[in-house]
């Protein structure tokens, strides 16, 4: 296929429809019923075989033939429950929001999808593309894997994108270790409520969440290297309903990201640790629980350059940069690790950089130009790996 980036161009309009469409459907977790409903409806139209993932891990499209070589294109679609203040006129109204971007990787990938099938005779090999569930929450790559995406026929290489709000449009930057890992944990304090007059009788569990707040920032601060790359995060901490009165329980759920495994590990048991001697101190009850684990990105040296090289061939004017190492993660990783694979960050900011939100801010917003150059690189992307292995 010739001129992919202006076939892209070309659907625009179509683009900017789909993720209108889905950006005001935004659905959070492993439970997907309207995004994957319209999704669904897209393929059926653009006449794609798919099937439908167990466990709610999304839907998994394929084009070609049944036969390798196999590339996996992946794009997430789930949402954040996150109120939106974006002013857009096609803002979500239910609770939640896109506020990662995903909506555009679904349809970025939707785009690639209609490319692909219009010139499906091309293809002597096989693309399967997974309109992923569940990335916010670590869990959907791993369902989906569990649910033999990486077979039937065998996979060789991953191929993923992720929209930046405040990189301008035309800045495409990749690395050898995308994204940190993540572990997600949730801490419950139980005490003994009562009446806020009488502290002596009761066993205060905001106290203990107090001290477990700064025991483990304490923790990084104090026993963390600055070259370590560590962060933990408290996203929530939640207690009582009343100014006099003294709850029985709190509860603090957080995340802590690193790169080495090693250190991660070793963090865990101190958090552990700290926690049984805050409830020793405040006679509290305390338990410390992991919700899921993530490794970090690592993605193929090897790939990233041919990738690279591929979408640059869109557009000699595409800033490409070979050094995107940040703290967020990506459940993409599950996949990473099982067989080679890539993944791209696009530009996405719509207005000056230093004026935009970041992701997972109520009034994030991105430049639509983004899906364009999306749909473009999965397509390219897709075409060159299989055609190089053919």
């Amino acid at each position: 296929m010739t001129n992919i980036l202006q076939k892209s161009n070309d659907i625009k309009q179509l683009l900017q429809t789909w993720r209108k469409a889905l950006h005001q459907i935004p659905e959070t977790g492993m439970h997907l019923p309207k995004t994957i409903a319209y999704v669904t409806k897209q393929l059926d139209t653009m006449q794609i075989s798919y099937r439908i993932l167990d466990h709610g891990a999304g839907i998994l499209a394929q084009i070609g033939m049944a036969s390798s070589p196999c590339i996996l294109l992946r794009g997430d679609m789930d949402a954040l429950p996150i109120k939106e203040e974006s002013g857009e006129a096609f803002a979500s109204v239910n609770g939640n929001m896109h506020a990662c971007g995903h909506d555009l990787h679904a349809t970025m990938l939707l785009g690639a999808a209609k490319l692909l099938k219009e010139n499906e005779n091309e293809i002597h090999g096989c693309v399967k593309l997974l309109f992923q569930s569940g990335e916010e929450i670590m869990a959907g790559a791993k369902a989906a894997i569990q649910d033999h995406i990486l077979e039937n026929p065998h996979v060789d290489a991953g191929f993923a994108t992720h929209v930046i709000s405040n990189i301008p449009v035309g800045v495409i930057a990749y690395g050898e270790h995308a994204a940190s890992s993540s572990t997600l944990f949730e801490i419950h304090v139980q005490g003994k409520g009562g009446h806020g007059s009488m502290p002596e009788l009761c066993i205060d569990p905001i106290q203990a969440a107090v001290m477990i707040y700064q025991g483990f920032q304490g923790l990084i601060a104090r026993e963390c290297g600055v070259s370590e790359e560590v962060i933990l995060t408290f996203g929530q901490l939640s207690a009582g309903n009343s100014t006099n009165i003294i709850p029985d329980s709190a509860i603090l759920k957080g995340t802590l990201r690193t790169y080495d495994k090693e250190k991660r590990e070793y963090i865990k048991q101190r958090m552990q640790e700290i926690t049984q001697g805050i409830a020793l101190t405040t006679r509290t009850t305390i338990t410390l629980d992991i919700l899921n684990e993530m490794d970090d990105l690592h993605c193929d040296p090897a790939l990233n350059d041919f990738f690279a090289h591929s979408i640059q061939e869109l557009n000699s004017d595409f800033k490409m940069i070979n050094q995107l190492h940040t703290a967020a993660s990506e459940d993409f990783a599950a996949i990473a690790e099982c067989i080679p694979s890539s993944y791209f960050a696009i530009g996405a900011a719509i207005d000056p950089p230093q004026n935009c939100y970041g992701q997972h801010h109520p009034k994030v917003r991105f430049h639509e130009d983004a899906l364009v150059i999306g749909c473009a690189a999965y397509t390219k992307a897709a075409l060159d790996y299989i055609e190089k292995q053919s």
